[in-house]
């Protein structure tokens, strides 16, 4: 179990701000039954807010997890919610080759609060974590979603992220059902990042000389167009995104486009202004979220220079983090979806795989 830090671990609370706090002795005072499903040795990786965490650290956390995963049956880490999306989008395009399952989970009320959310949270990640399909996931409120698939939909509830374009994984209530989820992988770390990405927001008013203004500081940029790609392109309005567009492919900007609509996918031959960008470059990102396209896009870059490789590279389904969309992709969708009806929720559960050695002490360290 690595903990980064995030609600799950903070003391305090109103009136007074929640803070981080040590966890070791927390986790095991209040969830010691985690003891009767694993040998689980925890590892602090770091304490912070969530909101502090940043792409160095993600590059950091897959190397400790390609390093020390072979000698455990999966992994567990703890969270705050308010990236947790991303960062479980981005750990599964950084480790593309998993054979075990990695977990995040965090929660919405700290661990020694008595209404906390967390202690079942971790019960349920540890169990996800022995038994789950092998790919990174996030467990939440007894259900197991695919990482890069997932939003945080809720401030306030302990139903606090859906999964709008791609059905649950797993469900944890009476019985434990798992999903087949991704086929297994030799496991594989691709550390590359590239931060330089822009996420603009589309919306009525927008004046195209922001975005223009920024472009010579980016290397990708990611719009949240409206519903299937659509966006203003009429000259006559002064407010037209064409020139931004030109001018992205201009500089070598790769632009991607994905939907401010939660669920379907973009197709920008539909309108005029999705076929404006197509026209300019622009990337369509399927059925992406937002999250997922931003830090898939930021690995994309640290791996690939030109504009051909990068449009290949986020057209290509990586992790499951988007559907298939030509019929000559038809043969991958099973393998991108990862979905067994054998195995959905719902079906039988699978047999836990035998434990491996424990993960060694190890002395916490800050990100």
């Amino acid at each position: 179990m690595l903990h980064t830090g995030g609600t799950l671990g903070m003391t305090g609370g109103r009136p007074s701000a929640l803070r981080p706090s040590p966890f070791a002795r927390t986790l095991r005072e209040r969830v010691p039954e985690l003891a009767e499903l694993a040998d689980v040795r925890l590892e602090v990786f770091s304490n912070l807010d969530s909101s502090e965490i940043q792409p160095e650290a993600w590059l950091q956390l897959a190397r400790v997890l390609a390093r020390r995963l072979p000698e455990f049956d999966g992994a567990v880490v703890t969270h705050g919610t308010d990236t947790l999306a991303y960062t479980a989008s981005a750990l599964s395009f950084l480790l593309p080759g998993l054979d075990r399952p990695v977990v995040l989970t965090g929660s919405q009320r700290p661990l020694k609060e008595v209404r906390t959310d967390a202690r079942l949270n971790l019960i349920d990640a540890v169990t996800s974590a022995l038994r789950g399909p092998p790919e990174v996931t996030v467990c939440f409120d007894s259900k197991l979603y695919r990482g890069n698939r997932t939003l945080k939909a809720a401030v306030a509830d302990y139903d606090a992220f859906e999964s709008p374009n791609f059905p649950l994984l797993g469900t944890l209530g009476v019985r434990a059902n798992f999903a087949k989820g991704l086929p297994p992988r030799p496991l594989k770390l691709v550390d590359r990042l590239d931060p330089r990405v822009f996420l603009l927001k589309v919306y009525p008013g927008l004046d195209p000389a922001l975005p223009m203004a920024l472009l010579g500081r980016m290397r990708g940029l990611v719009v949240e167009a409206y519903g299937a790609g659509n966006v203003p392109v009429d000259e006559a309005g002064g407010r037209s995104l064409r020139p931004v567009f030109h001018e992205a492919r201009r500089r070598g900007v790769a632009v991607v486009m994905v939907s401010q609509a939660p669920r379907n996918a973009v197709d920008l031959s539909l309108y005029e202004g999705g076929s404006a960008a197509l026209s300019e470059g622009a990337i369509g990102g399927g059925d992406m979220t937002s999250v997922a396209a931003v830090t898939k896009l930021m690995h994309v870059l640290g791996v690939h220079r030109s504009l051909a490789a990068i449009r290949r590279a986020m057209e290509r389904a990586v992790a499951g983090e988007r559907s298939s969309e030509t019929p000559s992709s038809a043969s991958d969708a099973g393998e991108d979806a990862g979905i067994d009806s054998r195995t959905h929720p719902g079906g039988p559960n699978r047999t836990p795989r035998r434990a491996r050695r424990p993960l060694p002490d190890r002395t916490p360290r800050s990100s």
